[in-house]
């Protein structure tokens, strides 16, 4: 258990010295959406820190080397075409606002960072999006998650 949880974001940005662990990552570009998807996610995408998103869920994700081993085009097949991982998550905005983390090319131990933020009516909405993404193709690259469920007061 953990008493609480910082998301320090920035260039600059270092755990305290106190911090038990610390995870890092960095927002990138967008690698597997099409300009279509882009387009439609802004549109209702809202930022985080919203005052009544007072629920959220950090989620770091490892996939597999199988995974890895795929070209881009193949993965984004796997993640859209086959999985609707962007369709799936779209019908949740804007209840449910994510950001993505990416972690593996900095060597850390997950290959991305998942953070999501929602208020508490959203809370069976939240639970039934992570359902469905993890019963897809995709998620049988998921080598290693940790699901952290956090409460802002």
């Amino acid at each position: 258990m953990a008493a609480r949880l910082a998301v320090l974001e920035g260039a600059g940005a270092a755990p305290p010295p106190e911090a038990a662990w610390a995870l890092r990552g960095v927002t990138s570009n967008p690698r597997y959406t099409n300009r279509a998807e882009l387009n439609a996610l802004g549109a209702v995408q809202q930022g985080l820190l919203r005052p009544q998103a007072t629920r959220a869920a950090l989620i770091p994700i490892r996939k597999t080397e199988a995974w890895w081993a795929l070209a881009q085009d193949e993965r984004r097949a796997i993640l859209e075409e086959q999985s609707r991982h962007i369709g799936i998550g779209m019908e949740y905005l804007p209840a449910v606002a994510r950001r993505l983390y990416h972690s593996r090319e900095l060597g850390e131990p997950f290959d991305f960072l998942t953070w999501f933020e929602y208020a508490p009516e959203h809370a069976a909405d939240f639970e039934e999006l992570v359902r469905r993404l993890r019963q897809t193709a995709e998620w049988a690259y998921v080598d290693r998650e940790v699901d952290i469920r956090l409460s802002r007061t």
